[in-house]
């Protein structure tokens, strides 16, 4: 039994993200950082909704993540990234830290919240992870809502992906690549939970699959030492099993949640990577790790919410 299991409604924790990269105050037009404020600030409300009434972290992570996959200025759900061809395929991930239940979706293409359908998969399946037209298929089955892929689309994506073909320019060098959004959280009963969901990188071929429906790789959760999710460059975080590592370092080395989150991406980056991770543990820390110049991100208890966007000494 997790050691906070009797503890206060008053030590629930919440952390989101809304993807690491080339994020500088420079680049950012008031209202686009006003906007992405407001959708972090809006994930955090949902989840604290569900935490400071004793609600389990896994039902907080989901309302906070459909937020942001509902968010135009997040690459997942409405607004994601597209493929080569022009489509969305989107991926997303969830896990119970108290039971390591797990589900997880790749290249699902009409499903309107992937976090919804991966925890479907995770409740009302026999398996963890479903891809593709057999994923669409389920989620359709299960009575999920469906949209259009004209829904996800915006043109600001189109006129991206024409930009990228027009230079000439690889998926894997600009940095609409970026923007997986997650959240993790530890709830009034000690249980912690963990979910990501991303449209990918712009521009991607071949069925191409990240880190963020990858259990061990973008989301891990585990009541034993810390619930992650992970945003970045995914080749290298599921190469480096980047969530997976950073609990296992907490419960075999006995790591604080920092040390241990910023020793993995440190190593992440050594590999030629980047990205950032949040987490949070059972004994209530909560931290962030990015090796990129800003990362989307915001932290909620009891006492307030707080998001940041650029430097890792920034406050709101």
């Amino acid at each position: 039994m997790s050691s906070q299991a009797n503890a206060a409604p008053s030590e629930w924790k919440l952390v989101v993200h809304g993807g690491a990269g080339a994020i500088e105050r420079a680049r950012h037009k008031p209202e686009k950082e006003a906007a992405v404020r407001a959708g972090l600030d809006r994930a955090l409300a949902a989840g604290e909704q569900v935490l400071s009434s004793g609600g389990k972290a896994l039902d907080a992570i989901e309302a906070a993540i459909r937020v942001l996959e509902d968010d135009p200025n997040f690459n997942a759900g409405k607004g994601a990234v597209i493929t080569d061809d022009g489509r969305a395929e989107l991926d997303a991930s969830i896990m119970d830290g108290s039971t390591r239940a797990a589900g997880a979706v790749a290249g699902v293409t009409g499903t309107k919240n992937p976090i919804r359908l991966a925890r479907a998969v995770m409740e009302k399946s026999p398996h963890v992870m479903l891809a593709a037209a057999g994923a669409d298929r389920f989620s359709r089955e299960q009575g999920l809502e469906q949209a259009e892929q004209d829904y996800f689309i915006l043109p600001e994506r189109k006129k991206q992906l024409e930009e990228m073909k027009a230079k000439r320019l690889s998926a894997l060098t600009v940095e609409y690549k970026y923007g997986t959004v997650g959240a993790v959280a530890l709830d009034s009963h000690g249980h912690v939970a963990a979910g990501t969901s991303t449209g990918g990188m712009m521009g991607k071929k071949w069925g191409r699959v990240g880190d963020s429906p990858v259990i061990g790789a973008g989301t891990y959760a585990d009541d034993r030492a810390c619930a992650v999710s992970a945003t970045g460059w995914g080749e290298y975080f599921i190469r480096a099993g980047v969530a997976h590592e950073i609990c296992a370092r907490i419960r075999h080395k006995g790591e604080d949640a920092q040390t241990a989150a910023d020793a993995v991406l440190a190593e992440v980056k050594s590999l030629g990577g980047d990205g950032g991770v949040i987490v949070v543990t059972p004994k209530g820390e909560r931290v962030f790790s990015f090796n990129t110049k800003g990362m989307y991100r915001g932290m909620a208890d009891a006492t307030g919410r707080k998001v940041a966007l650029y430097s890792e000494s920034e406050e709101r």
